[in-house]
């Protein structure tokens, strides 16, 4: 059964950017889209990411192949427990959430047994600092890594279960279809699809995504603090201060969910880079100073994408 319906709960950044890039890459079923901010559902359809405002996201659902979920974590972890009992065995739920374990955990049970809908974890690794269906972004995932994970798990499995190939998935037959078609829809999207252990997509993203936000988050906050009073002294500030504050900008409503379910990741993230300032700060005056900057160095030429 070819997707022809889709149910975008969340019509946000991402949940638009997807409608947007699905519809750019020729999609032409029907996108029905609902958010908790009216305003936000009307830019979407004035923008064209979705085809029409749904009034009863549960009516919306049940009629969709395809139901993805935006928003933060909490609301998804809600929208998993609301869907549960309503949905077909033929119909498949998807979800655009930065962790992965809390919501496996929640939707173990309900999903992917025989009776029980589809449901295939993901995270496009790709965003931006600002939110909103305004800001959304037909080509966001061009080029981006589009994770997947599955409900059934062995926790402790390493970095390097990560793997770019089509991810084979737990799941009950008539939701495999579905699942399948989404995953070539993202590869049309421009993303490389990888597999990855949920517990080990949480501990990745502690370091990836996570901790960059937070480190952002604390020095912005510090220059408010230093220099909010001063307004002669920000517009100095060239490239370095603009790349290391932009993620500053972030909203919080995002991140408080994910600060939440992944506390335990993010603290060890945090208490290493801790650990290493004050090491920077004890050698300011020795050749270990040296050795931090050729082992940053290292590391940013492995990433092709450093002279972009």
């Amino acid at each position: 059964m070819a997707i022809e319906r889709i149910a975008v709960l969340g019509t946000g950044l991402i949940g638009s950017s997807v409608g947007l890039a699905m519809r750019a890459h020729g999609f032409e079923g029907s996108i029905a889209g609902w958010d908790p901010n009216p305003d936000q559902l009307h830019i979407a359809l004035r923008r064209e990411a979705i085809t029409v405002i749904a009034d009863d996201p549960l009516a919306a659902a049940t009629e969709a192949n395809v139901i993805l979920l935006g928003g933060p974590v909490f609301t998804i972890l809600e929208w998993l427990d609301r869907l549960a009992p309503i949905l077909r065995e033929d119909q498949l739920v998807t979800d655009v959430g930065s962790v992965k374990g809390a919501i496996c955990a929640r939707a173990r049970d309900k999903y992917n047994a025989p009776g029980q809908p589809g449901f295939l974890p993901g995270h496009p690794m790709a965003g931006k600092e600002v939110s909103g269906a305004e800001n959304a972004d037909g080509a966001l995932f061009d080029g981006a890594a589009w994770l997947f994970t599955n409900l059934s798990f062995q926790p402790g499995a390493s970095l390097g279960d990560a793997e770019e190939e089509e991810p084979t998935f737990v799941m009950s037959p008539r939701a495999r279809l579905p699942a399948s078609e989404w995953q070539t829809w993202v590869a049309h999207l421009g993303a490389r699809i990888l597999s990855i252990d949920p517990a080990r997509h949480d501990i990745l993203c502690a370091w990836i995504s996570h901790l960059p936000q937070m480190v952002s988050t604390a020095m912005c906050a510090l220059l408010e603090d230093e220099f909010a009073a001063n307004a002669d002294l920000l517009p100095i500030g060239g490239r370095a201060l603009r790349e290391m504050t932009r993620l500053g900008a972030s909203p919080f409503s995002m991140w408080r969910d994910i600060a939440h379910t992944n506390s335990d990741a993010i603290a060890r993230s945090l208490e290493a880079l801790e650990q290493r300032l004050a090491h920077i700060r004890e050698n300011l005056k020795t050749p270990e100073l040296r050795d931090e900057f050729d082992r940053a160095n290292r590391f940013r030429l492995r990433d092709p994408r450093a002279s972009s």
